[in-house]
């Protein structure tokens, strides 16, 4: 391994897998309290489980309710303690007006991994990397909604893992399609059905047909992860579907990536049988 030593490789595992079966809610679990952030840990490149410059915080009032602000000015973000499986997330959140170099002019960004596995920083095989092999609820201007499937290295070996999954796309892009053809993905993005081919880089980008709300303006989202299915609705409209996941439980990582944005519902509810 390149900077990290194999034994706070080892360290840095145990406190995330902390060695218990995911759970399965049976009932709502909120994981924010509108108080603090005790269901998660930081985890930011350069400082780790540390925060000095107050990059998670909570607010106490943000459009009329305490929220969960990640200010973006480093990478990273703050990662559920338990795993979980078989959940419908509910999520509402916004953008702030705040931009960080080296997106300071980009495309505000962010997202939401689901089912995390391995070390904290796997994304990299030195393990200092922002993220963790996993299956991503990617929210950025334009592309929110799009599946990323983030690859990652196995601390005991050293192989690099890439998350696998079937979407249906017309063929030619990787836009999701209803009832397209089945494609098999290892590794990459599945784009959501709506996302502009003219996507650009640029701060305050919006496509044609975005779901997505304009920035300072809330936004609800509803996954659902059932089994090796992942389901994405955006403010009431259907957006993406993954199925024959190779991954189906782990942990949460909501991201700090150059933008400020605000969460202030974070559920996860039994799934409907």
């Amino acid at each position: 391994m390149k900077l990290v030593s194999l034994a706070c490789l080892t360290l840095l595992t145990a406190l995330h897998t902390a060695g218990q079966s995911p759970i399965t809610p049976d009932k709502i679990i909120p994981l924010f309290n509108g108080k603090d952030l005790s269901p998660f840990v930081t985890w930011l490149v350069g400082f780790g489980h540390t925060d000095p410059d107050k990059v998670c915080t909570v607010v106490d009032q943000i459009d009329g309710a305490p929220a969960i602000r990640l200010s973006g000015q480093h990478f990273g973000g703050i990662v559920t303690k338990e795993r979980y499986t078989n959940y419908r997330l509910v999520v509402e959140f916004r953008w702030g007006p705040v931009t960080w170099e080296p997106r300071k002019n980009r495309t505000r960004d962010s997202g939401i991994l689901l089912h995390c596995q391995g070390a904290f920083g796997n994304y990299k095989d030195d393990f200092t990397a922002p993220w963790m092999r996993s299956v991503e609820f990617q929210i950025i201007e334009g592309g929110t909604g799009d599946i990323i499937l983030v690859q990652g290295y196995d601390a005991k070996g050293g192989k690099k893992i890439s998350p696998e999954l079937t979407a249906t796309t017309d063929g030619k892009t990787k836009n999701w399609k209803p009832g397209g053809t089945p494609t098999k993905f290892a590794g990459g993005r599945i784009d959501w059905y709506g996302r502009d081919p003219e996507w650009k880089d640029v701060l305050g980008y919006r496509g044609r047909q975005d779901v997505e709300k304009p920035v300072g303006e809330w936004n609800h989202a509803e996954i659902t992860c059932d089994g090796d299915s992942v389901r994405f609705v955006l403010n009431g409209v259907l957006v993406n579907v993954g199925t024959q996941s190779s991954f189906r439980e782990g942990s949460l990582l909501f991201q700090t990536e150059g933008a400020e944005i605000f969460f202030r519902r974070i559920e996860l509810h039994p799934l409907k049988r």
